[in-house]
């Protein structure tokens, strides 16, 4: 389950090779949002440790800012969920698809042409 919190600040920082307080500063910007326990503990997924690596990537390797973070991570978010809904969309319309199959399979009768006999002299 990618989505269960299950790591505190200072495991999700030592697996993903950042600060804790990195963790923090990306919380704050609304980069990564850590579940947190009645007490207050920030607890990690392991969907927040592959939004830490994107981040890492996106700053170290192509070399953004955290303003051009921002502008990519909510574009891929935007995506995420227009991908969703198209395949919602695209599920439905196959469902109203094979209902209307099923309506056709009953309302077609098979023809016949009626046997033409040779013409009589």
């Amino acid at each position: 389950m990618p989505d269960r919190p299950r790591y505190m600040i200072s495991v999700a920082a030592e697996l993903v090779g950042m600060h804790p307080q990195t963790l923090r500063m990306y919380e704050s910007r609304g980069l990564v949002r850590p579940a947190r326990t009645p007490g207050g503990t920030r607890l990690y997924c392991d969907n927040d440790l592959d939004r830490l690596r994107t981040i890492q990537k996106l700053t170290t390797e192509l070399g953004l800012n955290l303003a051009g973070v921002e502008h990519v991570i909510r574009l891929e978010d935007e995506v995420q969920k227009l991908q969703a809904r198209m395949d919602r969309l695209a599920n439905e319309l196959r469902d109203e698809i094979r209902s209307v199959h099923k309506t056709y399979r009953r309302e077609v009768v098979v023809y016949r042409a009626p046997e033409q006999s040779a013409p009589r002299n």
